[in-house]
């Protein structure tokens, strides 16, 4: 079965009145791929994180096709999230929204779960190599994790993002 037809991709920067949609994306995105660990967090938690931790610290910015599908939360050096709707996967959300951090950075880290082997070869494609794994006694949820890197190559230009 072919994927539907998607709408037009607009990447912005996301108001703080937008941090609980922001949320839903995230909540909706980590509990179908990590079931397992569904229920960590409740959606008033989430949208704290949002509004009192991530935005204060980072750039957060949206893929929106109508609705937001997927979100990137981002500080010099550091990916914190990146989370796009189940559904809404592999139509370039993610990869839109990673160049957004990656134009405005020489160099960003993330961590992601090491069974995510989904995420591990998008990131591993837009050129993050492994550098570091645990076995998850270090984060909140328990699980074995693994330390991305990504450098720009010298002389490499990032991509202009107004925002």
């Amino acid at each position: 079965m072919s994927k539907p037809a998607s709408a037009a991709i607009t990447v912005r920067r996301l108001a703080e009145t937008e941090m609980d949609q922001a949320a839903r994306v995230l909540r909706l995105s980590f509990d179908a791929q990590y079931p397992w660990l569904s229920g960590l967090h409740t959606p008033d938690e989430d949208r704290y994180f949002f509004r009192e931790i991530l935005y204060p610290s980072c750039q957060i910015w949206g893929a929106i096709a109508q609705d937001l599908i997927g979100i990137i939360a981002f500080r010099p050096g550091m990916i914190e999230q990146l989370y796009v709707l189940p559904d809404c996967q592999g139509r370039g959300a993610g990869s839109a929204l990673l160049a957004v951090a990656m134009s405005q950075s020489d160099e960003l880290e993330l961590w992601t779960f090491q069974r995510n082997a989904r995420a591990r070869r998008f990131y591993e494609a837009k050129g993050f190599v492994a550098t570091k794994k645990t076995d998850g006694s270090e984060n909140e949820e328990r699980e074995p994790d693994v330390l991305y890197r990504w450098e720009r190559r010298a002389g490499a230009s990032g991509i202009d993002v107004k925002g």
